[in-house]
């Protein structure tokens, strides 16, 4: 069984999950809830090849989680306003959003109108910030280059990790919100309750603390691991549970 992709949780009831293939082209998804247990040894890893129609299409080559054949680009992703498609196609309504991650990261971006709860979750933000609403993406990636000369426009899932324990500054978000004009606020939980920064491992064994954007918190030990779903992608799985020792957290220690 490999895992051949993730799923983000895009609303407060909703799971992340993993995407798994037996080999018969079938794709399992696998919910990733809070409090059940994953308990799964990582064997080989080689490229997830790819989902079609809803079937999996398998691929050998070493490169993993994606062979170069199987490997993607979204090129809107690298606009700034001038479009890189042979003919532009994004006519439909845009938001331009800031998106805050704990304690004091601050992430321009922009998405369709009607995806933007689903994109901030998606990221795993802790705040943001709806800040104009405009008729395509063309205009929207121009003002996004324009505020990421100030403000970033990518944040790393490490980063995101180091924060997992930690509430934002609210005197810097409020600081930042003053310089911009917005239209309304968002303020999401994601019922983690961390006392202290999970160790980054990449691990399939653990009760499941929960999802924050793709990045997996699970219990084991007495300490909390963050996993990063992207860096489970490729791997073929066995039942039972992880053999090697694992760093523990300062909370397995307890105060």
């Amino acid at each position: 069984m490999q895992v051949v992709g993730y799923e983000t949780a895009s609303a407060p009831d909703e799971d992340a999950a993993l995407l798994l293939a037996e080999g018969d082209g079938g794709v399992e998804r696998r919910p990733l809830a809070p409090g059940d247990e994953l308990a799964y040894r990582l064997d080989d890893r080689h490229c997830a090849g790819t989902i079609h129609d809803g079937g999996h299409v398998p691929c050998d080559a070493d490169r993993a989680p994606y062979c170069d054949a199987h490997s993607s680009t979204w090129v809107c992703a690298r606009c700034t306003g001038t479009c890189l498609k042979d003919e532009m196609d994004c006519y439909e309504e845009h938001a331009v959003y800031l998106a805050a991650f704990a304690p004091d990261i601050f992430k321009i971006g922009v998405t369709r109108s009607w995806r933007l709860d689903t994109r901030l979750r998606e990221q795993g933000a802790d705040r943001a910030a709806h800040l104009r609403t405009v008729s395509n993406g063309r205009i929207a990636r121009e003002i996004e280059a324009e505020l990421a000369a100030d403000l970033t426009d990518r944040v790393r899932v490490p980063d995101k990790v180091a924060g997992l324990h930690r509430a934002v500054d609210a005197d810097a978000w409020e600081a930042v919100l003053d310089e911009l004009d917005h239209l309304e606020t968002f303020a999401f939980d994601y019922g983690l309750d961390l006392s202290v920064q999970p160790v980054a491992e990449t691990i399939a064994s653990g009760t499941i603390r929960g999802t924050k954007g793709r990045v997996l918190v699970l219990e084991s030990g007495g300490s909390e691991y963050a996993v990063d779903l992207r860096d489970l992608v490729g791997y073929e799985l066995e039942p039972g549970k992880v053999e090697r020792e694992l760093q523990a957290s300062l909370g397995a220690f307890g105060e």
